[in-house]
């Protein structure tokens, strides 16, 4: 169920699907109840600012079941279950996915009851005043779902479940070996000498049919390495080390290790392959562990600041409480170590996550237009900063997160306190209008990562998600104004010196570009539309087609198509982008009045073209 909280931690927002009237009131009840990060798409009427619209059921159920999403049909359950039916494959792997009815009186997980969707029919059937007609045998007779344990542990092996769940629903007597304080209210018939047995440990032991084994999350890795050591050494160092141990790798809460290592590959690479997080310290806190230390090191003291990092790093993780379950061990450039807590350890609960700054594009406005990468960033997010519209613009997606806003022209603040933040360890998304790389956020952050010399940002995951542009969403709009080559263009003078624009204008348009002008006009600058206008008109005929794309993807959308020399400012603000067509680009007047601006490649004048003329008659 964790993975459910909050809107999905791992980035796969849950769905609300709502097909009637009543069926979006009972989801939004349910998202502020239960799934604050959740998107509703509505199929009836307007859904408003929080639904986005759902067009083909069939098709949107199943894409969403492909990325894993949780969904959450407010519908007739034999809905989902013929839609999904042929996509079928390994329920290990499938996402939840319930039916609830339009009034909120049933809950039906459907799929993936053991991977969160039994335990969110009780909360939406508590939350609706409804019932969760919950059906697995394991739940409903025990009381508890023994091949989804807890946060925090782990089942060692599966293969011998089937066996001995049947046996226990079939009322055989189990004997409990170790501490399992999630089992204490389970319904089973406890007997210690039964043969048959669950066991917590945090040690390997051999196949058994008759027991279950569960590892505690309770060993803490710490790990230190000189920079650039291959991932490769430090993976046998630690492989060699449990093997010699006979400690379980599936007891590892996390990889921990002081600050300065956050972005080393090899930790990363390692963490990646245990499955769990990387956590890190800062220098003074791994300090206080030295009276704890079995082998301290005045080395690496005045290397870094503290007498130890794998020690250091693995006590300071598993708590007051924890223990050192293997000291220091070297390899040529890595050091590990080994703590036990006396309890599952939280990691989210220690140290803290290297940071990452998602630089997100969200497409012109509508939620249509915003791919899943961008989604699932925003999800994972803990703090989204950004002009306050862009903000907006996410509706429910932006949910649940802190929210940093600032004003127009305060682009460099709004790319230092993203940075900041995410140094800081926390999970950012940097939120961006259209595509983020054009005219946008992205060039200034790694102009800073660049120019700067902040090593804290240079240690944050940094990455840019693209977005659909102003510029691809107009010509979509009309048909396809940038079928052949173009160039884009801004208008604005406040980084860029107006000659140098004129230059660019002036070779656009002596190459025959399609043209997309941004920024073309503002309450300061008027004139810069008039005159890139006139440069254009030096290269081309004044019935070049243009394209007007104004506030796009939103509800004021408007589409407009004049000419380049009927193209006049006072049709345009800071919200449009200008689209000036080539030479050779074409206007069409369709039916039904409809506009469509195209500009041909020239597959026409290829020798073995075939094209059809209206009249469904074959032309060469």
């Amino acid at each position: 169920m964790d993975a459910l909280d909050g809107g999905a931690r791992d980035g796969r927002r849950p769905a609300i699907l709502a097909l009637t009237p009543g069926g979006l009131e009972t989801g939004r009840r349910l998202r502020a109840a239960v799934l604050p990060g959740a998107e509703i798409l509505a199929r009836h009427g307007d859904g408003g600012n929080d639904a986005a619209p759902l067009q083909d059921v069939g098709a949107t159920v199943r894409s969403l079941f492909a990325a894993g999403r949780p969904i959450i049909g407010i519908c007739a359950a034999a809905i989902l279950v013929r839609t999904l039916a042929p996509v079928l494959g390994d329920k290990a792997a499938e996402p939840p996915v319930l039916a609830v009815a339009e009034d909120g009186s049933g809950v039906v997980p459907l799929l993936g009851g053991h991977r969160g969707a039994n335990a969110l029919a009780e909360r939406i059937a508590g939350s609706l005043g409804g019932v969760a007609a919950v059906t697995t045998a394991g739940d409903r007779r025990l009381g508890v779902a023994l091949d989804a344990p807890p946060r925090g542990w782990r089942l060692a092996d599966a293969a011998p479940y089937k066996r001995v769940a049947a046996r226990l629903i079939a009322g055989e007597a189990v004997r409990l070996e170790g501490s399992l304080p999630w089992l204490e209210t389970a319904e089973l018939n406890r007997d210690p000498t039964a043969p048959l047995s669950i066991v917590a440990t945090d040690h390997e032991m051999p196949p058994d049919p008759d027991r279950l084994v569960y590892h505690p999350a309770s060993l803490a890795l710490g790990i230190g390495c000189e920079r650039g050591c291959p991932a490769e050494e430090v993976e046998a160092l630690v492989r060699e080390t449990f093997r010699s141990t006979d400690l379980a790798e599936a007891s590892v809460a996390g990889v921990f290790s002081l600050d300065l290592k956050e972005d080393e590959p090899a930790l990363i690479a390692l963490a990646g392959r245990l499955g769990v997080p990387l956590r890190v310290f800062d220098a003074a806190r791994l300090e206080a562990e030295t009276p704890r230390l079995a082998t301290p090191s005045e080395a690496v003291f005045r290397e870094v600041g503290c007498h130890g990092v794998a020690e250091a790093a693995a006590l300071a993780a598993a708590g007051p409480g924890g223990v050192l379950a293997v000291p220091k061990r070297k390899s040529r450039g890595a050091t590990c170590a080994i703590a036990r807590a006396p309890a599952p350890i939280d990691p989210r609960a220690v140290g803290r996550a290297r940071g990452s700054l998602a630089i997100v594009g969200t497409g012109p406005g509508t939620p249509l237009w915003r791919t899943p990468e961008a989604e699932a960033a925003v999800a994972r997010a803990t703090d989204l900063v950004g002009y306050g519209l862009y903000l907006d613009l996410l509706g429910a997606a932006a949910e649940g997160k802190i929210r940093h806003v600032l004003p127009l022209g305060a682009e460099e603040d709004r790319a230092r306190l993203a940075l900041d933040l995410a140094a800081a360890g926390r999970q950012v998304a940097l939120v961006s209008s259209g595509d983020p790389g054009i005219y946008a956020m992205a060039t200034l952050v790694y102009e800073l990562l660049d120019k700067a010399g902040r090593e804290d940002w240079r240690r944050v995951a940094v990455s840019t998600l693209p977005g659909i542009s102003a510029l691809q969403a107009a010509a979509a709009r009309v048909g396809a104004p940038l079928g052949h080559d173009f160039c884009t263009i801004s208008l604005s003078d406040l980084l860029t010196p107006w000659p140098v624009i004129e230059k660019r204008l002036a070779a656009a348009g002596q190459g025959d570009f399609v043209v997309a002008l941004y920024n073309p006009v503002s309450r300061r600058r008027t004139a810069q539309l008039g005159r890139a206008r006139e440069i254009l008109l030096a290269h081309r005929p004044p019935e070049t087609p243009v394209v007007l794309g104004r506030d796009l993807g939103r509800p004021g959308e408007q589409v407009a198509v004049t000419t380049l020399g009927a193209l006049s400012a006072d049709r345009v603000d800071m919200l449009t982008v200008v689209l000036i067509g080539a030479s050779t680009t074409r206007r069409v007047e369709g039916r039904h009045g409809r506009t469509m601006v195209y500009t041909p490649r020239g597959y026409a004048d290829k020798p073995t073209s075939r094209l059809k003329s209206n009249s469904g008659e074959t032309v060469s």
